[in-house]
């Protein structure tokens, strides 16, 4: 963990505005552009590292990243996937809205800055109405500033509703969890419905395995998603089924594309699993899962790469990308490893 801690404080993957780049490019020499997405992301990280370490820079960073979100990014109408529009114009995500909300709740709970409550309440409600669709689901692109949804593709899973955005809804949950009412708890209860009632057909989807590969990244979201409705029958049915496709389709496909999140978040979700007494920990498989992760971590004198998780590798050869979220999903995945060791659960809300 102390490794890629560092990494997220002496890499320059987040920049002086404090937002974050999506990843750094270790053949370019750089870094890709900001993402509000993955600074969300790497609020909740910082803030998982700061409790774990107590070590105040972690916080600072945070609070930092989360300021960028609330203030910079966000206007009070929209949040922009990077700030600066991309070919296709700027966009926005209802994945990445949930990302960020809960990076602010998380930030929030940790300052009690009122303004990073506000603001993601506020991003809360910006997911629910310009999102939702005639057909009765959510967006998964808008087009900015009109809000209108971007035409869909069905054989890309970004750009198609689906179960994996059962992940982005626990931001709704965990709205309510503050506000109360019940009403961002009935959204997330939507999304569950829809999500358990088409899971199935989620895996393989594809006939390009490392497209597969891609989906498995996509639906272990969806299982994090379950993790509050893991009590009732119906989702702990499908985490118990969700779990085994996972391992099945990974171990199909590892040797021509593996990608450190897929590792990172099925150990993630074992772990999850058994703390939440839905399935018993397959000791063997998250040891090996565990080993294979650990792999991905670069270890060089450059700061830029020293800690920090590589995205993937395809047959064998590192793609040349560490990445914010790789690096966020690795460590926690491997601390909470040791913790499950340790024989000490945790709250799935600590879950990046």
């Amino acid at each position: 963990m102390s490794r890629a801690g560092q990494w997220f404080l002496q890499s320059g993957i987040q920049e002086k505005s404090g937002g974050v780049a999506r990843y750094y490019r270790s053949d370019l020499l750089r870094n890709h552009a900001v993402s509000t997405e993955i600074t969300g992301y790497t609020v909740s990280a910082l803030l998982y590292l700061h409790s774990a370490t107590h070590d105040a820079r972690y916080l600072e960073r945070a609070v930092a990243a989360a300021r960028f979100l609330s203030r910079y990014a966000w206007d009070g109408r929209f949040m922009p996937f990077e700030i600066e529009p991309s070919p296709e114009g700027l966009v926005s995500y209802f994945f990445d809205c949930g990302i960020i909300t809960r990076g602010l709740l998380a930030v929030w709970r940790a300052t009690r800055e009122q303004e990073f409550l506000d603001a993601a309440v506020s991003v809360g409600k910006s997911m629910a109405a310009d999102f939702a669709s005639a057909e009765g689901d959510y967006h998964p692109i808008v087009v900015l500033p009109e809000k209108r949804g971007l035409p869909r593709d069905a054989t890309r899973w970004s750009r198609s509703p689906g179960c994996y955005q059962l992940k982005s809804a626990l931001a709704w949950w965990e709205i309510d969890e503050v506000t109360g009412g019940g009403q961002f708890r009935q959204l997330y209860d939507r999304v569950l419905v829809d999500a358990l009632r088409g899971y199935a057909a989620f895996l393989p989807g594809h006939e390009d395995r490392v497209k597969v590969v891609d989906r498995l990244h996509a639906f272990l979201y969806f299982l994090e998603g379950l993790l509050p409705a893991a009590s009732e029958r119906r989702a702990a049915a499908a985490l118990c089924d969700g779990i085994r496709r996972v391992a099945q389709h990974l171990g199909e496909t590892a040797a021509e594309f593996e990608r450190s999140d897929v590792y990172a978040q099925l150990l993630r979700i074992r772990i999850f699993a058994d703390w939440a007494g839905i399935v018993p920990l397959d000791l063997a498989a998250a040891r090996a899962e565990a080993d294979t992760l650990a792999a991905f971590q670069a270890s060089h004198s450059d700061p830029r790469l020293d800690g920090g998780f590589f995205f993937g590798r395809k047959s064998g050869s590192w793609l040349p990308y560490v990445n914010p979220v790789s690096t966020a999903f690795g460590l926690q995945a491997l601390a909470l490893w040791e913790q499950y060791q340790a024989g000490s659960p945790a709250h799935w809300r600590i879950l990046i």
